[in-house]
């Protein structure tokens, strides 16, 4: 049989070293299939971002080679950048399970780029090829309807990635086609990427169907106004949460943008049940009493604009925190957002409210992930010759790689690997190959072309170091200033209280400009010069580095010099009038 020649890429642009953003793809000669686009939500410390995305650079730079999208099933982290994608990127096809695909058409008509690409419905029986590649699926266990693990055969080997997945023997949805994955398993399987979200959780996890004894004792056991927030994907924890209340009598409300879509396009698809009459408006709640009402909405990672941030801080439109209320998180916080979920929490304590969140003693949420013991189940039926663990922190990658081996998977055959980071396939054989240059992209608004993380690194400078900058007057003909340099700070120092301060620097900055036009200059040199003088001074009397701003004015006219001094006498004026008064 003859060897191969062309090798097969396997890398991710997002999911390595984090919990969401995943985006995956495999690469093989003049063939580039993509797996999932999704997002991640920024933490606190990211100011006044929405998004973040993968860095779709390489897509753009092999945008001919690309013949589909493939969609695993429809959470954010896994469609949410679908609608940036498709503005960067020619994408000729997306493939997508019935649910997901009905998600993703209404998140292209928010963005209105429907026109932009064909959607096209598979399920667990779908097969297709895309020149060497041929596709197939299984179905898997989620906390959403219609979920699907992928099988590529490739010339080099086959892959088996397993998507978002847990082992449950009593599920409310699909279960896991096992025999479909033993079968796989049994003919050989060369490369294996594998769900390690919850790695370091022991055992089983918890059935989703033990959540509905839960939440139906939580029913029966408040007599006041009852809150759930969860999260706004998981379609089978809503259908749960919709059934009680309709079995108990109590009107729904639902507050928050994805909740009611969410809601809207379960109901349509029937994924949700639900009589008309049940569904009330947030303006007729005054209708009702509070024991008949079941408010249900997003917030239950601490989001600050969500739904139940805004009741919890009382600035909610419709309703306020009634003493006596219980308040329900149908969740567990994602890695990262604990701190969120706990400030939420104390709010809602603080206003009176009873707050009921997950535990071993209530089992109000079950996990969409397997836990240790079914992420062991899943590499003994597939039993890879290669692995690589994906959808995870570091940590999390390096446990899962250990478990691996733990099950024979030789050492040298784990790839614990970060985003751009590739994996070349040659007849069955894999190893380390050229990295793919990859970023986190920041998304602010519905800027299709994100922000890049030196944006947010100066935005992180100036919310905790603020600002300097310093204007100069000069006549580039002459070389020389027209006045000494003016230094102005905002988030630094008060400017009343610092006046030896920015005298200081004003001399030092003008020293080392006098020194820099001894010899032939441009515009960069002078602003590089002015940067480095004046935040030398800054962090050697500070330790601090506040962003550097310079300005420069330069003489065109007679009346240059008194236009720029002008100008400067009023950028003072203003400085002073905006300053905080001394106590």
């Amino acid at each position: 049989m003859a060897l191969n020649r062309v090798e097969t890429s396997v890398f991710a642009l997002g999911g390595l070293g984090e919990v969401g953003k995943n985006m995956y793809c495999v690469e093989h000669d003049n063939t580039l299939i993509i797996i999932d686009s999704g997002v991640k939500f920024p933490e606190s410390d990211f100011p006044g971002i929405d998004y973040v995305i993968p860095d779709f650079s390489y897509l753009v730079q092999n945008s001919t080679k690309i013949k589909a999208l493939i969609i695993t099933h429809g959470h954010e982290d896994h469609i949410g950048s679908i609608p940036f994608l498709v503005q960067r990127v020619n994408i000729p096809v997306i493939y997508a399970p019935r649910l997901a695909a009905a998600l993703i058409r209404h998140k292209l008509e928010e963005h209105r780029v429907t026109n932009r690409v064909k959607i096209v419905e598979i399920d667990g029986a779908t097969q297709m090829k895309f020149g060497d590649l041929k596709v197939e699926f299984f179905d898997t266990t989620h906390s959403i309807p219609d979920t699907l693990g992928l099988i590529i055969d490739t010339p080099n080997g086959r892959i088996l990635t397993t998507g978002d997945f847990k082992i449950d023997l009593t599920p409310i949805g699909q279960p896991l086609d096992f025999h479909k994955v033993a079968r796989f398993g049994a003919e050989g399987v060369t490369l294996m990427l594998s769900d390690s979200t919850n790695i370091e959780a022991e055992g089983l996890s918890l059935s989703e169907s033990k959540v509905v004894g839960s939440i139906n004792n939580i029913f029966k056991e408040t007599e006041n106004r009852l809150m759930v927030a969860t999260f706004s994907s998981n379609i089978h924890r809503i259908q749960q949460i919709v059934e009680a209340a309709v079995a108990f009598k109590r009107k729904i409300v639902i507050f928050g943008r994805s909740m009611e879509k969410t809601v809207m396009i379960g109901r349509k698809y029937g994924y949700i049940r639900c009589p008309d009459s049940s569904i009330i408006q947030p303006e007729n709640i005054r209708n009702y009493k509070n024991e008949e009402l079941l408010i249900l909405c997003t917030g239950s990672q601490g989001e600050p604009l969500a739904a139940l941030s805004r009741i919890a801080n009382d600035v909610h439109k419709y309703i306020k925190i009634i003493p006596g209320d219980t308040v329900v998180f149908s969740s567990s916080p994602i890695p990262g957002n604990t701190q969120s979920v706990n400030r939420i929490v104390n709010a809602l304590f603080r206003r009176g409210a009873n707050v009921l969140t997950n535990s071993v003693l209530t089992d109000i949420h079950a996990s969409g992930h397997g836990n240790k013991e079914e992420l062991k189940l899943m590499l003994t039926l597939v039993k890879p010759k290669f692995f690589m663990p994906m959808h995870g922190e570091y940590r999390m990658l390096k446990l899962h790689a250990d478990l691996a081996m733990e099950l024979g998977i030789k050492k040298e055959n784990t790839f614990v690997l970060a985003n751009g980071d590739v994996i070349n396939m040659l007849n069955g054989e894999c190893k380390l190959g050229k990295r793919v240059e990859t970023d986190d992209i920041y998304v602010d608004g519905k800027d299709s072309s994100g922000l890049s993380t030196s944006v947010i690194r100066d935005r992180k400078i100036l919310s905790t170091d603020g600002v300097v900058s310093v204007l100069i007057s000069m006549d580039s003909r002459e070389n020389k200033l027209l006045t000494r340099p003016i230094v102005v700070s905002r988030g630094f120092m008060h400017m009343v209280e610092s006046q030896a301060f920015t005298r200081d620097a004003s001399k030092i900055v003008e020293a080392a400009l006098v020194e820099l036009f001894k010899g032939k200059v441009n515009f960069s040199s002078i602003k590089n010069t002015i940067r480095s003088s004046v935040s030398s001074y800054i962090y050697d009397k500070t330790n601090r580095n506040p962003m550097v701003i310079p300005v420069i004015m330069n003489k065109l006219g007679d009346d240059a010099a008194l236009q720029a001094e002008t100008a400067v006498e009023n950028l003072k004026r203003r400085s002073k009038r905006t300053e905080a008064p001394k106590a």
